[in-house]
């Protein structure tokens, strides 16, 4: 079975996805992770710590950026690295939605057919601000 980067070039696009939170997003993340931290719920505890509203979850967003990756792989490979560095907090308004878009590229492959590829990642907020930066993905084949 041939990767799922074979006979791609490096820089290519291979994912891109967006992706909406919602403060009932939180509260699902909250009961299943157990982080009831207020910040993630109530406006008024997260404003008086200097943050401009409810954020998400720093793991649900790393979990988010790495979801459309996973689905892209199915089952001819899987994830054996990722690493992000926070660089921005995703705000999430007490109505509606934040769109948080996903653009994954081909930056390394270790061997064309065999190997290991990394992507790197583009995370980003509607309003054009980068939540996760220096984000890459190790893929291997199955």
């Amino acid at each position: 079975m041939s990767t799922p980067w074979e006979g791609r070039e490096i820089g290519d696009v291979l994912v891109e996805d967006s992706l909406e939170l919602s403060r009932d997003s939180l509260v699902r993340y909250a009961g299943a992770s157990g982080d009831f931290n207020p910040i993630h719920y109530r406006d008024d505890v997260a404003m008086s710590v200097g943050l401009e509203g409810v954020l998400a979850h720093g793991m649900l967003t790393m979990g988010l950026a790495v979801a459309p990756i996973t689905a892209w792989l199915g089952d001819r490979g899987f994830v054996s690295g990722y690493q992000v560095r926070f660089t921005k907090p995703v705000y999430v308004p007490p109505e509606g939605t934040v769109t948080v878009s996903v653009q994954a590229w081909l930056s390394k492959v270790d061997e064309p057919t065999e190997g290991s590829a990394t992507l790197s990642l583009a995370v980003s907020t509607q309003d054009g601000s980068t939540v996760l930066g220096k984000a890459f993905v190790v893929v291997s084949p199955r």
